[in-house]
């Protein structure tokens, strides 16, 4: 079996869709630019040897119409990331997690199942263990629970490791941090699957003894070993803790707690400062912070007793927009891994995007500033992703089928003085017809979404930007004359049988 058909299968996902991606230059940040769509056609052994070969770089969708995925991902682009750390970490809490080097030299962490498995389901052990890592809020893949495949999508892709494989930067590591060649990538990946049943028997986070009432970012940081960097601000939320769970003896606490968890243990003139802070102000959990933020899971500690509760903000994780590119456009978000459709006025307006999650997701967001909204969309739509579509889907498209339907059915002219009645002509290898006939036709069909500017312009691509009208000559009463008449090439389409509609057309004099 060629190393191509074995990539293929280690990322069998999507049967209808795959990415492809064209890159750019890199950034002062290290970021490598890059523009993705994706394109609706099945991902095929070709297409994974010429990303092999360096020719086109490729994505593969994890997620398939049945909602279901034997393979995830966590997408870390934090920068600068020291990826031999990290999949030292990695081992060290056995996860079954292969890292690989992006193309921007982030990290991405493919979960290899051993038969498909509902994506919901396999989202959550992704994310338990991206706040294990204390990567909390980095990209998950699959993006969505679901995908809404009887309106147009598809999910999203993850560029795949190995481009170029024989000058690849995308190469995983083993477990002594050594890069691996793309044999040894693939006998890992086979090795390395696991079932449902094996990630439920794994504990990434080591023991949990503390905060199991409380914030789940303390409990996974307490978990980890001993906490010996950001000790204050540690100890600080540590401190909101103990205040909520004992109000009249939490000084006590604190103190056993920076005892027993900090390595060192803070002094005291610290910790006297720390519970000066509290004993002043009713101040709360820090969840934007370092440590906490990168070992957060607000749906978990939002159902605990002594966690953010009701006083968390209720704004949902807004990510993964995806742009179907039919015309109209059509837009796919995800919130919170739920996958919702959008028009263009649904996403330019705040109000009705509230009103769009309330009728298809049964949530109501707050209420957002228009400003802020702004810069939300702003940042999405430059990380979108696009859906190629049929060229039917299009206005262009559309208009392109009716001309063909107008130029090849029978109520073609079969002499050139017809088409003042508004009728096509065609001779010479073109079909000419006049501009009233054409847009007639079109008017009678519904289709008005051009102006006869725009008309003309399409009639003159359809030319290849050659000459596209004229002046047909023409015998009245005996006497020759001309017209104006605009033309296309002609169609070698069987003749198309419609109803007659001559009595439609006006004679546009």
């Amino acid at each position: 079996m060629s190393q191509a058909r074995r990539l293929l299968e280690a990322f069998h996902g999507s049967d209808v869709a795959h990415g492809r991606t064209i890159v750019g230059k890199q950034g002062r940040n290290g970021k490598v630019e890059a523009k993705s769509s994706v394109v609706r056609e099945t991902l095929t052994e070709e297409r994974m040897q010429e990303h092999l070969d360096g020719k086109v770089g490729i994505g593969a969708i994890p997620i398939n119409e049945a909602n279901e995925c034997r393979w995830g991902a966590l997408d870390i682009d934090t920068y600068p990331l020291d990826l031999v750390a990290l999949n030292a970490e990695i081992v060290r809490r056995k996860m079954p997690l292969i890292l690989c080097r992006s193309k921007s030299g982030g990290a991405h962490l493919f979960l290899f199942l051993k038969d498909f498995e509902p994506a919901a389901i396999v989202r959550e052990y992704l994310r338990e263990m991206s706040v294990a890592l204390g990567f909390s809020g980095c990209e998950i893949f699959p993006k969505q629970d679901t995908i809404l495949a009887e309106r147009g999508d598809v999910g999203n892709f993850i560029n795949l490791p190995y481009f170029d494989s024989e000058n690849t930067t995308r190469y995983g590591l083993n477990g002594r941090g050594e890069g691996l060649e793309l044999e040894e990538f693939l006998s890992l990946a086979a090795l390395q699957r696991v079932s449902l049943a094996e990630l439920n028997a794994l504990d990434f986070a080591g023991e949990r003894k503390h905060f199991t009432d409380g914030p789940y970012c303390l409990e996974v940081i307490a978990a980890r070993g001993p906490i010996t960097e950001f000790r204050n601000i540690t100890l600080f939320a540590i401190g909101v803790y103990c205040r909520m769970k004992w109000p009249d003896d939490w000084k006590s606490h604190l103190e056993e707690y920076n005892r027993t968890l900090c390595s060192p243990a803070l002094d005291a003139t610290e910790v006297v400062n720390i519970i000066k802070s509290l004993e002043k102000k009713e101040y709360f959990y820090q969840c934007e912070v370092c440590p906490l933020k990168d070992h957060c899971d607000k749906n978990i500690c939002k159902s605990r007793p002594f966690g953010i509760g009701n006083s968390a903000p209720d704004m949902p994780v807004l990510s993964g927009l995806t742009i179907l590119l039919s015309e109209p456009r059509l837009y796919f978000l995800d919130i919170d891994g739920r996958r919702l459709q959008l028009s263009v006025e649904q996403l330019q307006n705040p109000m009705l995007w509230q009103r769009a999650c309330m009728e298809q997701l049964d949530i109501m967001p707050p209420t957002i500033k228009p400003s802020v909204w702004q810069q939300t969309v702003n940042t999405l739509m430059s990380e979108s992703v696009k859906i190629e579509v049929p060229e039917e889907l299009t206005v262009r498209g559309q208009f392109t089928e009716l001309v063909r339907l107008y130029c090849t059915s029978r109520i073609r002219a079969t002499a050139p003085e017809e088409v003042e009645l508004g009728k096509p002509w065609t001779e010479g290898g073109r079909t000419k017809f006049t501009m009233g006939g054409l847009e007639q036709f079109l008017k009678n069909r519904g289709f008005v979404a051009y102006t006869r500017a725009q008309i003309q312009e399409q009639i003159k691509q359809m030319n290849d930007g050659g000459e596209y009208h004229g002046h047909l000559n023409l015998r009245k009463d005996g006497k020759k004359t001309t017209t104006r008449v605009w033309w296309v090439p002609e169609f070698q389409e069987p003749e198309v049988d419609l109803q007659t509609e001559e009595a439609k057309y006006d004679i546009p004099f």
